[in-house]
C-alpha cells in the first residue's frame, strides 16, 4: 500500500467514526432523557468527547500527511501526537464530568424511568461501537497512525462503557435499587479515567521522543543480521517517530581506503535489507529516512577489525566484541575497550 492510499485509508476511517460517533451521541442522549438514568448520561458523554476527538483526529490525519515544507522540514507527523493527547484530555475532563453528575445524582436522589428501552438503545449502540473501534485501530495499525488507533481504543472503552451500564441498569430493574444507577456511572468514569491517562502519556511519550526498546532492538538486530566483514563497528543507533514516518541515524566504521561510492553503494544496500524488514520504513511509502554517518579506520583499530582481505593491516584482530542492540545503542568500540 503507498503512502496516497494510506492517507485516503486514514480519512476514510475519520470521517466514518465522526458520522457514527454523532449517530451515536444522538442515539444515547435519546435514551436519557426517556430514562433520566445518570448511568446513561455518562455513556453519552463519552460520545461528545468521541465527536470532538474525532474532528480533532481528522484535522491531524489531513495536516500529518503535508510533505515537508521550509518551517517544517521533517514533516507535520508530530500533530499526531498532539491530537492523541487532546483526546485524552477531553476524556478526563469527561470522566470527571460524570462523576460530578453522578454525586449530584446521589445527594438528590435519582429519578428513573422507561428503563428497558433505554437498554435497548444503548445495546444497539453498545455493538455499533465494538464494530468501529475494531475497525479504527485495525485500520490505524495497517496505515501506521496513532491517531485512528487511539480513537479505536476510546471507541472501544465507549463500547466497554455501554456494556457496563446496560449490566448497571439491567440490575436496577430486577433489584429496583435505584442509587446503583450513579454508583454505576462513578465506576464507569473511573474506567474513562485511565483510558485518558494511557493515551495521555502515549502522546507524550511520542512527542518527547521516547524510545521503544523493541523496535530499536528489531532494527539492530537487523543491521546485525546484514553486516559484512569489512563492517568494523556500529554505534549510536537512534531512531525516532513522526506520525508515519521513522528516522533512524547510526554510525557505521569502514575502512579508511573505501570510496565514496563504495560507501554509497553501501548505504543503499543497507537502506534495502532495513525496508524488506520493516516496509514501514520505506521512504516510498512512508518518507522516512535512513541517514549513515561514515566513520573511517586507522592503524589503531585493526585489532578490532575481522576484514581479513584488508591490505593495509597494522596488527592482527586481537580484542573481539559482542554485536548487540546495547553495543549498537552505545559509543564506539574503541572507546568503550580503550578506557
Amino acid at each position: 500500500m503507498n503512502r496516497i492510499d494510506q492517507l485516503n485509508l486514514r480519512k476514510k476511517a475519520a470521517y466514518i467514526s465522526l458520522v457514527v460517533g454523532i449517530g451515536m451521541f444522538i442515539t444515547k442522549m435519546t435514551a436519557y432523557f426517556i430514562t433520566g438514568s445518570v448511568a446513561i448520561f455518562s455513556d453519552a458523554a463519552e460520545s461528545v468527547v468521541h465527536v470532538a476527538a474525532t474532528g480533532m483526529a481528522l484535522f491531524s490525519i489531513i495536516l500529518s500527511s503535508k510533505p515537508a515544507d521550509e518551517s517544517h522540514l521533517y514533516g507535520h507527523g508530530n500533530v499526531e501526537y498532539f491530537s492523541a493527547g487532546v483526546e485524552g484530555f477531553l476524556i478526563v475532563l469527561a470522566a470527571g464530568f460524570i462523576i460530578y453528575q453522578a454525586i449530584l445524582d446521589i445527594t438528590a436522589g435519582p429519578t428513573l424511568e422507561s428503563l428497558s428501552i433505554g437498554v435497548i438503545f444503548i445495546s444497539a449502540a453498545g455493538v455499533v461501537n465494538l464494530g468501529l473501534g475494531y475497525y479504527l485501530i485495525r485500520t490505524g495499525k495497517k496505515t501506521n497512525s496513532l491517531t485512528l488507533v487511539a480513537d479505536g481504543k476510546h471507541v472501544l472503552t465507549d463500547a466497554v462503557t455501554s456494556i457496563g451500564v446496560i449490566v448497571g441498569i439491567t440490575l436496577v430493574i430486577i433489584t429496583d435499587f435505584v442509587l446503583l444507577d450513579p454508583l454505576l456511572a462513578i465506576i464507569v468514569a473511573l474506567n474513562i479515567l485511565f483510558t485518558g491517562y494511557k493515551l495521555i502519556r502515549e502522546s507524550i511519550g511520542g512527542l518527547m521522543h521516547e524510545t521503544n526498546p523493541v523496535i530499536l532492538k528489531n532494527i539492530s538486530d537487523r543491521l546485525i543480521s546484514i553486516k559484512k566483514d569489512y563492517w568494523i563497528d556500529i554505534h549510536e543507533l537512534r531512531y525516532w517517530q513522526s506520525g508515519d514516518r521513522t528516522f533512524i541515524d547510526f554510525h557505521l566504521l569502514l575502512p579508511y581506503y573505501f570510496t565514496i561510492e563504495q560507501s554509497h553503494k553501501e548505504e543503499k544496500r543497507i537502506d534495502e535489507k532495513l525496508e524488506e524488514e520493516f516496509p514501514n520504513l520505506s521512504a516510498e511509502q512512508a518518507g522516512s529516512q535512513i541517514k549513515i554517518h561514515f566513520d573511517y579506520c586507522v592503524p589503531e583499530l585493526c585489532k578490532f577489525c575481522g576484514y581479513k582481505k584488508c591490505e593495509v593491516r597494522k596488527e592482527e584482530m586481537t580484542i573481539n566484541f559482542e554485536w548487540n542492540v546495547e553495543k549498537s545503542a552505545g559509543k564506539a568500540v574503541y572507546k568503550i575497550l580503550n578506557q
